[in-house]
């Protein structure tokens, strides 16, 4: 279980960066929905409605979300939390159905989920505080590894599994390679390990359904070089700074050196 250390200082850049960028540092939201967020009209500068995410900025001073002053960018956190089955990865459900922030203990930061599980996934989910934190670690140029485990319905060889290695296309979706591995089998029932790096929506569940096997149960017991082992369903813990700095150190030198211009 992860234990709490010091809290890592925020990557320090110098000049003005876009407000979306800045956003995201302090938690408010991912870019995208920054973006979004903008193109609604509810984000504003000194007063005046922003209509761009490339607006330049050297800090968030003066900046406002919903007519509320946005507060400066803490130190990037970053937590392990054990998603229970039948729960949402999102804040709310017009269906009422639970979702992890149900599940949550109070007294924590502003969070955002990296990446999604769905319904009836359950096993680790990361969160962070931090937006460019968030997209990092989503990024499949990243080549951040998520682990699973799923129990599996069917008839299915080890050689088939190898397929995937080679990336599937399933109702006109191409998927990437995944490294999958039958663990053992009692009757027509078994667990497969299988690794990614994409983590599409319900990507493993649609994958098997195309070897024709029917999932029962998915847990991501992994995702990177952190794991959900010794955890209980709705555990959360953090990890610690020096842990942080040397992942987000080998994140940044994994990535490409350039990136595509944001739209």
């Amino acid at each position: 279980m992860p234990r709490r250390g010091p809290r890592p200082g925020p990557p320090r850049e110098d000049g003005p960066q876009r407000i979306a960028k800045l956003l995201a540092r302090a938690g408010i939201a991912s870019r995208r929905d920054i973006e979004r967020m903008i193109a609604d009209g509810r984000i504003a500068l000194n007063g005046e409605v922003l209509t761009t995410p490339a607006t330049l900025l050297e800090s968030l001073k003066g900046v406002t979300v919903d007519g509320k002053e946005v507060k400066p960018a803490g130190a990037a956190r970053l937590f392990l939390f054990y998603k229970p089955a039948g729960t949402l990865t999102a804040a709310r459900d017009p269906a009422g159905r639970p979702t992890i922030y149900d599940k949550l203990p109070a007294g924590l930061p502003r969070l955002m989920p990296v990446g999604r599980l769905d319904y009836h996934t359950e096993g680790l989910l990361l969160l962070t505080n931090d937006g460019e934190l968030k997209r990092q670690l989503e990024l499949p140029s990243s080549g951040v590894v998520r682990t699973y485990r799923a129990r599996a319905f069917g008839d299915v060889s080890q050689a088939q599994l190898e397929t995937l290695a080679e990336g599937v296309e399933v109702d006109g979706v191409r998927y990437g390679s995944i490294d999958a591995n039958l663990e053992r089998r009692t009757g027509r029932n078994g667990w497969i390990q299988l690794s990614l790096t994409e983590g599409k929506n319900r990507e493993v569940r649609r994958v098997f359904a195309h070897l024709g096997l029917q999932v029962s149960r998915l847990i991501r017991v992994a995702y990177g070089p952190f794991t959900a082992e010794g955890m209980r369903s709705g555990q959360i813990g953090e990890i610690d700074r020096e842990t942080l700095f040397r992942f987000r150190h080998s994140l940044k030198s994994q990535a490409p050196k350039r990136e595509a211009p944001e739209a």
